[in-house]
């Protein structure tokens, strides 16, 4: 299985990531972008290889269509989740005053769950729908990958377009996805979910046997309920059981599992 469907479970101070639940304003705004990706190397959304970067967000535009029936404009999220994901989303979205512009998640390599939840709480939150897909940022031709990051973190409006042929969306994607008012992916898009967590403590990496049981239990247990909350079938969680495989969803058991709320972008 691709790297992008890994995940994991990282406790520092009971942080929890996936390998792929702060929820609270910051007194200064973050930069909407994200700083640099640390060290090693993470898949990217069209399956090449490039150093892990964390999640950005920034605003991207094309013609009427272009996100959805009457969509033109939307806030483009890529990256991997990590502990503090959740300042800069809601850094965009304040500087977007009343609009509500979707998000569209391009979501990829090691990734904190609970702060997945976290977003997709603000998301519903602020009544934000969702999809998923990556964004390919047409002044982004021809420049290097360092060059394209400074020009989405820049906060300008980009115009693009969003590559439904490439979209996937794995646990941590489908936990963001959840908190849109309206959800709906891409019918090409690839779905999978695995049953199983690995559990680690980013600063002591020795977890007792006996502590992982109780924290995966624990985490099972919030991640059942948030799925509910937000109206998406929590049995989807349990699909994959203690295998350690991805289970891949097809488009037709998307509506059945709520996933989704509408058919297609």
């Amino acid at each position: 299985m691709s790297g992008r469907f890994k995940r994991a479970i990282v406790l520092g101070n009971l942080i929890l990531a996936m390998a792929g639940l702060a929820h609270a304003q910051s007194p200064q705004r973050p930069p909407v972008g994200g700083g640099p990706g640390s060290p090693g190397e993470a898949e990217s959304a069209d399956g090449t290889s490039a150093p892990p970067t964390p999640m950005i967000f920034y605003v991207a535009h094309g013609p009427t269509g272009a996100c959805g029936p009457t969509c033109a404009e939307w806030i483009a999220a890529e990256g991997s989740v990590q502990w503090d994901t959740y300042k800069r989303l809601i850094a965009i979205l304040d500087r977007q005053g009343r609009r509500k512009l979707p998000l569209v998640i391009n979501a990829w390599g090691f990734a904190d769950v609970n702060v997945a939840a976290s977003l997709g709480r603000i998301l519903r939150d602020r009544g934000i729908d969702t999809t998923a897909g990556p964004t390919e940022a047409a002044a982004c031709n021809g420049k290097s990958r360092e060059e394209c990051l400074d020009l989405k973190r820049k906060g300008e409006s980009l115009e693009a377009k969003i590559v439904t042929s490439r979209a996937t969306c794995d646990l941590a994607c489908i936990f963001i996805l959840a908190g849109g008012v309206h959800r709906n992916l891409p019918p090409e898009t690839k779905v999978a979910v695995n049953g199983s967590l690995r559990i680690y403590n980013r600063f002591a990496p020795n977890v007792s046997e006996e502590q992982r049981k109780s924290l995966g239990t624990i985490f099972s247990e919030k991640h059942h309920k948030y799925l509910s909350d937000m109206g998406v079938d929590p049995q989807l969680l349990d699909l994959g059981g203690n295998s350690g495989q991805w289970i891949r969803i097809p488009s037709s058991q998307w509506l059945r599992f709520r996933i989704i709320t509408d058919i297609s972008l």
